[in-house]
């Protein structure tokens, strides 16, 4: 098996030569189609996340080890299973769902593992997908979805089911709200595409960069979507405009303190805002805001698995509008991570074997 390894943090990928691995237990083998590359990987592959004041949160201090495979959005087809592996058989393409918990807690019965908190997500805590071979714990986290290209399939496993499940967090909606979105990256675009549909009102989309703004207004050309760019002028002002006062929820697919201080502002009294970007950083609240504008702020870490076979279905159905995606060999993973942190990418990229 050939795969690339993250040998030193922040250092370019490996590639190793290795023995294919056999399934166990309720194990399933597939082979690697494709496997996006996410901006949450750029994280992973520093070994952690800014939490602003000087603050960084070392995902080696919470268990995650040296050699490590990357790639947590993998498309596969299935080419061995374990003896206990049930209701999946070799040659079926399934998409594998990452986000995967210890199995032994109240939130993974519920089959809420991304709240669990001794997660054992494949691409960080478990060998990912910058490989051409990987092993998913059971088959309950293998998705069907046929009838979609897998090369932008594979990417529904992070940048959709994380946009889709920040994205439900704003429902309830008023009839005349509209929905923000900041940050028009590989996971910004993926909610573009989904939310018009989903959410079946208009969409405001906020970026720095006028051609992701404009792949934004591709996106989501056959639905109401209007782009702000933040650097040229007021964007809050702008907002207020469009909304008439304030956007019923604002989802901030950056997640730093410059756009979450922007998504707090934009919306209306009684407004949403949903952080779901890890940029890193830290913001101060005036706590009387909280009541008097009665606000709620939360956070949105990616989504469950009922929520990973809904996008499915929707994206079966035709209810997903696909963003452009760059297709590259799994030898340049080095050379897109770097573009990915340098913000050199748009859409998203996927590498294959």
């Amino acid at each position: 098996m050939r795969s690339y390894q993250v040998t030193d943090l922040g250092q370019p990928l490996e590639q190793v030569e290795s023995e294919t691995p056999e399934p166990a237990g309720s194990q399933v083998l597939l082979k690697t189609i494709a496997c996006g590359v996410c901006h949450s990987d750029v994280h992973l592959w520093h070994g952690g996340f800014d939490l602003g004041g000087g603050k960084f949160m070392s995902l080696v201090d919470r268990g995650m080890t040296l050699p490590m495979v990357m790639g947590h959005e993998p498309i596969g087809e299935v080419v061995a299973v374990g003896p206990d592996a049930e209701g999946v058989s070799i040659g079926e393409t399934r998409l594998i769902f990452p986000w995967i918990g210890c199995g032994n807690c109240a939130r993974c019965d519920e089959e809420h593992d991304n709240d669990c908190t001794s997660m054992r997500t494949i691409g960080v805590f478990r060998p990912g997908g910058y490989a051409d071979h990987v092993l998913a714990p059971h088959p309950k986290y293998l998705i069907d979805i046929s009838g979609i290209d897998p090369i932008y399939g594979c990417t529904l496993a992070c940048a959709g089911v994380t946009a889709y499940g920040a994205l439900k967090k704003t429902l309830p909606l008023a009839d005349d709200d509209k929905v923000v979105i900041i940050g028009a990256g590989g996971v910004g675009l993926t909610g573009v595409g989904i939310a018009p549909g989903f959410l079946e009102r208009e969409v405001i989309v906020v970026d720095i960069e006028d051609e992701k703004l404009r792949t934004a207004r591709e996106t989501g050309a056959n639905h109401a979507v209007h782009t702000i760019n933040s650097s040229a002028g007021s964007a809050v002002e702008a907002i207020h405009d469009l909304t008439g006062g304030g956007a019923g929820a604002v989802v901030d697919f950056v997640g730093a303190p410059q756009t979450a201080q922007l998504g707090m502002d934009a919306i209306r009294k009684g407004g949403k805002y949903v952080a779901v970007g890890l940029y890193g950083g830290e913001v101060s609240l005036s706590m009387p805001l909280l009541p008097l504008r009665h606000m709620s702020l939360r956070g949105s870490y990616v989504g469950n698995l009922a929520e990973m076979r809904e996008l499915a279905s929707l994206a079966q159905a035709g209810k997903v509008k696909a963003l452009p995606v760059q297709t590259r060999p799994m030898s340049e993973v080095t050379r897109t991570l770097r573009e990915l942190e340098s913000g050199d990418i748009t859409g998203r990229v996927v590498v294959v074997p």
